[in-house]
């Protein structure tokens, strides 16, 4: 047991003549670290990038429902007949009244013959 610890220690694996195979496997273990080191940073950038869009979006839903809450008290009747008083527009006192308008009906060939 101590002889194989000191031979890890002074990387005779290394020197040894079937060391080929042990560089092989130590860059393939080199590859796969560097793989897994660059999908973790991509990943940390997604999110990253997630994390910002989320907060962008609930800035722009609370900007979304101030301008809706300032369009509402913008189409209120005080507010316009406000506006309308700067322009020497006053509302009327007298309701409005629905029109109706009654279509003529319309007198078939055989109404028309027997007139």
């Amino acid at each position: 047991m101590k002889k194989g610890v000191y031979s890890i220690l002074k990387a005779r694996f290394l020197l040894n003549e079937d060391a080929t195979k042990n560089w092989r496997f130590i860059l393939f273990l080199i590859l796969i670290a560097i793989l897994m080191i660059a999908n973790t940073h991509r990943y940390e950038q997604k999110v990253f990038r997630i994390a910002e869009l989320t907060s962008e979006v609930k800035e722009l839903r609370s900007e979304f429902v101030d301008k809706r809450s300032e369009l509402m008290k913008l189409k209120m009747e005080s507010t316009v007949s406000k506006k309308m008083e700067e322009r020497k527009i006053f509302p009327s006192s007298v309701p409005p009244k629905k029109i109706k308008v009654k279509k003529p009906v319309e007198k078939t060939f055989f109404q028309k013959l027997w007139q």
